[in-house]
């Protein structure tokens, strides 16, 4: 490979809360791990490689100006987007024009301004389940009613969704705004386009106007493609507003920056004057050179050698998780980084709660998440986005010390 995903990085002290927040207090961080053992970052979504050397060379360029005043967006970053969702992701140049493209203060902020332009405190705002934290804790700060659609698994153990459900909270609880995540986080499905169709369908009946979360399209597993929302018709374009970012891509995060793609005018206009009129929706001037940096023909080689090796991570985990924990099931993710553990089976075969298998592995130093916050009701949730030597050294772990070790029969 062109790019290094195999060295060892170490975070502590560099603004990492994947390392450093372990063990706060007032947090949902995962505890410490007892003596004799290092921690292994497995729950904040965000990677534990260095990003493609591009974003730091834009950025390095820019600080030797001594300058850094009021500016606005130049054409080379509403270019480089364009580039980046025509060669990606298969949009039409013709048709994603810069009048499309909108700066947003992280992809959740974007959420916001798109749910209150179409849905009043009070009203219902309908999410599939389970459901993304982020989604949960802005909703629920800003007063809206979370109407969960359950995602189902089929015979096969892949989640679907229930288009007769949709259907029915839309109409129940005379549902306008939908927020749709795709990728879905923390279920890990990429959506087909003949998913996606029939969800937009549901969708148009009840004229509902969809908030699409598509943060994670660039991180896809195994051979599997993103179909954007906004071109699976000419009526999904229309009533879509979907928001993307780096961030996700090449570990940005603490960067912050997020931008819009609205096609139809009125919906834009309106989440536009919301965004504006609080004049905190700005755009850092260094994330704008983070993202020109980011979405050159370099980046695009460092995802697709970023999405082998993913590939190759949860294909290991998923067949340890197959053959070592009876009980466990996890359904194989298509796209981003995100394990979502099913331990029900587990717990009562073994008179175990999930509190005590999460505190089991974080005690050897495995800082998975607790997936109950993402209504998972006995659910664990992994980051797998780190050298393969460290995803095999917490499974050994969790083998030895947890699902098959003395964690069985000591009591804590």
């Amino acid at each position: 490979m062109q790019y290094d995903f195999t060295t060892l990085m170490d975070r502590h002290g560099q603004d990492a809360i994947a390392v450093d927040g372990l063990g706060q207090p007032g947090g949902f961080a995962p505890g410490a791990p007892k003596p004799g053992f290092d921690a292994i970052p497995m729950w904040v979504a965000d990677m534990n490689f260095p990003t493609v050397p591009t974003i730091q060379e834009a950025i390095l360029r820019r600080v030797q100006h001594p300058a850094f005043g009021y500016f606005s967006p130049t054409d080379a970053y509403y270019n480089a987007i364009i580039d980046w969702q025509v060669t990606r992701h298969g949009a039409d140049p013709a048709l994603l024009t810069r009048d499309c493209i909108g700066y947003e203060n992280g992809v959740l902020g974007g959420v916001m301004s798109a749910v209150s332009c179409f849905a009043a405190p009070g009203d219902g705002v309908l999410l599939h389940s389970p459901t993304y934290i982020g989604f949960t804790n802005v909703l629920k700060n800003n007063g809206y009613r979370i109407v969960h659609s359950p995602l189902v698994k089929d015979a096969q153990g892949v989640w679907r969704m229930d288009y007769a459900d949709m259907d029915a909270k839309l109409k129940q609880y005379h549902i306008h705004v939908a927020i749709f995540c795709s990728p879905h986080n923390p279920c890990g499905r990429v959506w087909t386009r003949e998913e996606i169709e029939q969800a937009m369908e549901v969708y148009r009946r009840n004229d509902c106007v969809v908030i699409s979360d598509e943060i994670w399209s660039d991180i896809l597993l195994n051979g599997h493609r993103h179909i954007p929302t906004q071109l699976v018709s000419e009526d999904a374009r229309q009533r879509t507003v979907a928001l993307y970012a780096p961030s996700k891509t090449f570990n940005l995060a603490g960067l912050v920056g997020s931008y819009h793609i609205i096609y139809n005018p009125t919906l834009r206009d309106r989440v536009v004057a919301k965004s504006a009129k609080c004049h905190y929706n700005e755009m850092n001037v260094l994330s704008m050179h983070a993202l020109i940096g980011a979405y050159r023909p370099e980046g695009k080689v460092w995802v697709d050698e970023l999405c082998q090796v993913l590939s190759g991570n949860c294909n290991y985990a998923c067949d340890f998780i197959d053959a070592r924990f009876p009980g466990v099931s996890v359904a194989r993710p298509e796209g981003t980084y995100m394990l979502f553990l099913d331990c029900t089976d587990w717990c009562q075969a073994h008179g175990r709660t999930l509190d005590e298998v999460l505190h089991a592995g974080w005690d050897v130093g495995v800082a998975w998440q607790d997936g109950r916050m993402f209504h998972g009701p006995c659910a664990i949730r992994m980051n797998l986005a780190l050298p393969r030597t460290r995803v095999e050294e917490a499974f050994r772990r969790l083998d030895e010390y947890v699902f098959n070790g003395p964690f069985l029969s000591e009591r804590n």
